[in-house]
């Protein structure tokens, strides 16, 4: 089988994939707590925007599933984990656009490329 260098929508993937890496493991952990959800949306915004070729980032805090969490809890906080979280985030590589997305899915906080558009829209 021959190298072949990748396609730019391959690199544009590839990408979107570093900023989720990035977005969940630094940011997995962190103390969170409704009074905090807020803050710790617009942290982990402002700092997935700034990685190159990142055209938007929305982190929403599911306050539904936090509360829940903490019903039963004697803390007034809990930390943070994927099951909190819905994220989308988009990339433009070259002129390729990627859209993809973090939710729950059967317990498991996926992720994964909604759709991948270049400028033609041929992609």
């Amino acid at each position: 089988m021959a190298d072949t260098a990748p396609t730019t929508a391959e690199a544009a993937c590839f990408e979107a994939g570093i900023k989720f890496g990035t977005l969940y493991h630094q940011f997995a952990g962190t103390p969170l707590s409704p009074d905090s959800a807020a803050s710790i949306e617009t942290a982990m915004e402002e700092a997935i925007e700034n990685q190159p070729h990142c055209t938007d980032v929305t982190v929403e805090v599911q306050r539904d599933a936090l509360e829940a969490e903490l019903a039963d809890s004697a803390a007034d906080y809990t930390e943070l984990t994927g099951r909190f979280l819905e994220v989308e985030i988009v990339v433009d590589y070259e002129g390729c656009e990627v859209l993809t997305r973090m939710a729950m899915e059967d317990g498991y906080p996926l992720m994964k490329v909604v759709s991948v558009r270049d400028a033609d829209d041929s992609v």
